[in-house]
């Protein structure tokens, strides 16, 4: 049964896949009595990937399988005990050693589901506990979360590239390690990739699976037709021949000499693979000489380090291919190979009937001030599209119900407001994830969110999605949210000058 996750890969415990000054700090808060202060912290970046109008959200389902299994295990717990500090004795105690190792996850999860489109500053995972139980986390659920939004996004990118035509994900041998590979298919059939060349993604995942054969089948026979033919009398039912190794014209010629006796005796000539040289050119050839023979139902894929903006050129100069596989460039998402993603604390308060106290980090760049409070995304939408989205604080006095109008102040110009009445139909991103450290929503099935991004990428502006110069998309912060960030920007400035 497909999973969402490659767990069979790991151990049951993950709670070390994490930096050691999480570990440290939570350490601090144990001895100086602060392990029990709640907090809230948020998952977001600061600017699309690729210089795109948006990005998909994704590896979430990771995030739901780290948290329902995570614990300290004795090997962990011993490990720990072998670590020094600089002065050669033991960096942790006995007694926060021993508590680790009966600790479990208490933890309010709030996230975005994965598929969703998704845009700079929004959070994109909520967590709300205990701090330490906040704190460990944190390394994990950034690089769950970093890496498959990256891939989700290039993906989408390129499959909007093809214009309807499929896109086959081939990266597994440029893939950065094997679980590079594995979460690089699984983001990218989300994103909107058909199928997959990797096998254990698709036993894994329940990926469509694609593939023939490589050069070094013909170079194996020495020559070209006797390969050809080799080939479909073992697979008579998988025949899309790469064409490329020695003549790619000659070669197209090969296939449709097999392609006719495949015909004869039952089978079908699927397509030809170019993989090398001037793709737009020799699809066109291929194509004639295809149609020529009698196939015209059979495929030209290319492949050859192709991305959206390879293939959004070889369509404008009359490119043939009907499919396209996609590898180096996709999952190594090139040329914007990480994702930005940070996890910042905005609030804190010492026991559940104190009240919330709104943290803010500060920086000359602007860009990189967080925003306080326990956010939500609220998106708008009209005639079926989304018209904007605005981030709101839960615990301001405020009505956020269906019966108030909302105004938010744009992100990029405080001087810009919006408004949008209660009749405005909208929805509200983050939903619950885990209450307790308890999971209370399971990760859906891989078909349906991959079909959530399909809707959410419909519901996208166009000029929001272009490639050149996108529109960037309507967000903004709820005014009252802006003035509690715009007093608290201005008290920490205030008192950083005060001697």
């Amino acid at each position: 049964m497909p999973m969402s996750v490659p767990s069979a890969l790991y151990r049951s415990s993950l709670a070390l896949l994490t930096d050691l000054y999480q570990l440290t700090m939570a350490y601090g808060y144990y001895r100086s009595g602060a392990r029990d202060t709640e907090s809230v912290f948020h998952l977001f970046y600061r600017r699309n990937p690729f210089k795109s109008g948006f990005a998909i959200a994704c590896g979430l389902a990771q995030i739901v399988d780290l948290v329902e299994h995570f614990h300290f295990d004795e090997s962990d717990i011993a490990y720990l005990a072998t670590l020094t500090g600089g002065d050669n004795q033991p960096l942790f105690d006995r007694e926060f050693l021993g508590w680790l190792s009966r600790f479990r996850l208490s933890v309010d999860i709030d996230a975005i589901p994965e598929g969703t489109v998704v845009f700079p500053h929004e959070p994109l995972v909520r967590v709300r506990g205990p701090i330490i139980d906040c704190q460990l986390l944190e390394t994990a659920f950034l690089n769950m979360i970093n890496f498959e939004t990256l891939i989700a996004t290039k993906a989408a990118r390129i499959v909007h590239a093809a214009g309807g035509d499929p896109v086959l994900e081939f990266g597994l041998r440029r893939a950065q390690g094997i679980d590079g590979g594995l979460s690089a298919s699984r983001a990218a059939y989300i994103g909107g990739c058909e199928a997959t060349s990797n096998v254990l993604a698709g036993k894994l995942f329940g990926i469509p699976v694609k593939g023939t054969h490589a050069h070094s089948w013909v170079m194996s026979f020495g020559d070209e037709l006797a390969a050809f033919e080799a080939y479909a009398r073992a697979m008579p039912n998988n025949c899309v021949f790469l064409v490329d190794t020695y003549d790619t014209i000659e070669g197209v010629h090969h296939a449709v000499q097999v392609g006719k006796w495949l015909r004869e005796n039952g089978g079908h000539l699927a397509g030809v693979r170019l993989d090398s040289g001037d793709l737009a050119q020799l699809s066109i050839e291929a194509r004639r000489i295809l149609d020529e023979g009698g196939f015209p139902e059979a495929k030209v894929i290319a492949s050859n380090d192709l991305d959206e903006h390879v293939i959004a050129s070889l369509k404008q100069q009359g490119a043939q291919i009907a499919v396209w596989g996609v590898g180096t460039r996709l999952v190594t998402a090139f040329d914007d190979p990480a994702m930005g993603g940070v996890y910042k604390l905005s609030a804190v308060r010492k026991t559940p009937s104190d009240p919330w106290q709104h943290r803010i980090k500060l920086s000359e760049q602007a860009i990189k001030v967080s925003t306080p409070g326990i956010l939500q995304v609220r998106r708008f939408e009209s005639d079926h599209a989304f018209v904007g989205d605005a981030i709101f604080d839960e615990s301001l006095p405020r009505e956020t119900g269906s019966s108030s109008a909302l105004t938010m102040v744009d992100l990029a110009d405080v001087n810009r407001l919006r408004t949008f009445e209660a009749s405005t139909h909208f929805e509200d991103l983050l939903v619950p994830i885990a209450r307790g450290g308890k999971i209370v929503r399971a990760s859906p099935p891989l078909i349906d969110v991959r079909a959530r991004a399909a809707n959410q990428l419909q519901k996208l502006p166009a000029t929001t999605r272009r490639f050149l110069n996108p529109q960037t998309y309507n967000v903004g912060l709820e005014a009252s949210l802006h003035e509690l960030k715009t007093r608290l920007i201005r008290e920490a400035r205030t008192h950083e000058k005060t001697p």
